[in-house]
């Protein structure tokens, strides 16, 4: 693929401002910390899978209108503020959490209602989108009815720890790709996705090992992301700069904008950091889950996503 379809950011530390997932600073040092690429969408389809197979995912730049996705991301937080989340007489777009955030269950109850709307049904499955997931499957794709949104408030300690896909999707095909979308601007501090560099490598090996060592489980078990032989919760860490370290390897970081579409392997190791925001934003995201029609299911994606749903 030629280079001049990459959109290259700087390397150097100063490029990279402190992070921290879960408490834990992360190292800016170029040896731990570099940037993710990011990459035209409108490549040669060939051009664009050589590239994922090679990094194990592909940021893609203005994949959609980023005024619909600002329209959506307004709607949501519309939602979730008549529950307190959002900051009185301020517009939703923007997403400025409230001082004085109401009641977690209340909010949570409003998310639930989203990710059951048809108004959501309908963001997901763009005709662009589904499109282009058909292409790049190279057949009609499935979407995993079990989709996920997540918010999270500046100065939260909620995070995502260091993880890779398919462990929670065992029960059917690993041909699986997520397709991670940011609902509005998500730049470094709010805390979107980091990529552990050449990490879809390291969750392969992973997975085999874990296939070793599983050999004695039920079926049940060996699908299952809570059992003897996985970390609390399917996580590989919770510790993002010992990851780096351990692995030595860098996590890559990015400026998200709204009209940007993640996709990542289902080894791709990533994690997602601290909220930290100055301008005290909400994070917004979803994560959809895509594979070819014609392969095995995970039946347990097969419902919507809820939070106690222990997957």
């Amino acid at each position: 693929m030629s280079k001049s379809a990459y959109m290259h950011e700087p390397e150097s530390s100063e490029a990279f401002t402190p992070l921290q997932a879960g408490g834990r600073v992360l190292d800016c040092a170029p040896t731990r910390m570099g940037a993710l690429v990011p990459t035209l969408p409108k490549q040669p389809l060939g051009d664009l899978i050589e590239q994922y197979k090679d990094q194990g995912y592909l940021w893609l730049k203005g994949f959609f209108d980023p005024e619909m996705v600002l329209a959506f991301r307004g709607r949501v937080l519309s939602h979730l503020g008549s529950a307190g989340l959002i900051a009185a007489g301020t517009d939703p777009r923007i997403g400025i959490c409230s001082p004085q955030v109401g009641g977690k269950a209340d909010i949570d109850r409003r998310l639930m209602e989203i990710v059951r709307s048809a108004a959501f049904e309908s963001f997901c499955t763009q005709p662009e989108l589904v499109a282009f997931m058909d292409a790049f499957l190279g057949g009609l794709s499935y979407i995993h009815k079990r989709k996920i949104m997540r918010y999270t408030r500046p100065g939260s300690s909620t995070f995502t720890p260091a993880h890779y896909d398919l462990v929670y999707l065992r029960g059917g095909t690993h041909r699986i790709v997520t397709a991670w979308i940011p609902i509005g601007d998500i730049p470094r501090r709010m805390g979107g996705l980091v990529y552990l560099e050449g990490s879809h490598a390291i969750g392969v090996k992973m997975e085999q090992e874990f296939a070793e060592r599983a050999a004695e489980l039920s079926p049940q078990e060996r699908i299952n992301a809570f059992n003897k032989h996985m970390t609390e919760g399917g996580w590989v860490s919770k510790d993002l700069p010992d990851m780096a370290q351990r692995f030595d390897s860098r996590w890559l970081v990015a400026d998200f904008e709204a009209g940007d579409l993640m996709l990542h392997s289902p080894y791709m190791i990533h994690a997602s950091t601290d909220n930290q925001d100055v301008e005290n934003r909400i994070r917004l995201s979803t994560d959809l889950r895509y594979q070819d029609v014609q392969s095995e299911i995970d039946a347990r994606w097969s419902n919507h996503w809820s939070l106690d749903d222990m997957l």
